[in-house]
């Protein structure tokens, strides 16, 4: 037993995803890999928003990736000391400029909201406020056919779905983790075990069952 023990570890190290091989897109001053864990300082007045509401678009703050095509099951462990209005970290999946779905934590007024932004051109946000801060939370992005579910645990063990969203299936995309402080100076950000699984296409999956 001792040594399937050891051999499931190996694989599970073998196919994890390793942060310090993933890219960045608006690099942070101050961050850190340390453990496949990330710390940064996030950028003072960053965000991701487009059009929407406020009649403006940013494109600027911090995000950590890599590219995945396919089906896939992504999450991360988000921390953060938060501080100003609207700070935040999430999980992210970006295709392009144009559209992005960003999900995780974000402080309003005090109060922290599990929220989503999803962008098609502009932008829409979604929010459940959370009765009390919490020291983290988890969040799950599963990508199927043309749509990602989103979902959020306070355990890494049950978890409830806060968001379902269209999104262009067949389309390479930039899968990985955020942060913003879009009005304030920014603020410590922790991200820990980030994982993206390979999911079976379903069509693909539908067509063997049809032919074999």
């Amino acid at each position: 037993m001792l040594v399937i023990a050891l051999c499931l570890t190996q694989l599970s190290t073998l196919f994890a995803q390793t942060m310090d091989k993933m890219q960045w897109f608006n690099e942070p001053k101050k961050w850190e890999i340390k453990n496949n864990s990330l710390t940064m300082h996030v950028t003072p007045q960053s965000d991701y928003w487009r059009i929407s509401h406020y009649g403006f678009t940013v494109d600027d703050a911090p995000f950590l990736y890599s590219n995945y095509g396919g089906e896939f099951e992504a999450k991360v462990k988000l921390t953060g000391d938060y501080k100003a209005r609207f700070d935040q970290t999430g999980l992210m999946l970006r295709i392009d400029a144009e559209n992005y779905i960003k999900a995780g934590i974000e402080f309003v007024d005090g109060k922290f909201n599990l929220s989503t932004v999803v962008t098609h051109k502009t932008s829409d946000w979604s929010v459940i406020t959370l009765e009390k801060p919490v020291p983290f939370v988890w969040i799950k992005a599963v990508r199927r056919l043309d749509a990602v579910e989103i979902f959020y645990s306070f355990d890494d063990k049950e978890y409830t779905m806060m968001r379902n969203a269209w999104f262009q299936d067949n389309t390479p995309v930039m899968v990985g983790v955020m942060a913003a402080s879009p009005d304030g100076n920014g603020f410590s950000a922790k991200f820990e075990n980030f994982s993206v699984n390979h999911l079976p296409d379903q069509r693909r999956q539908k067509w063997l069952k049809e032919n074999k």
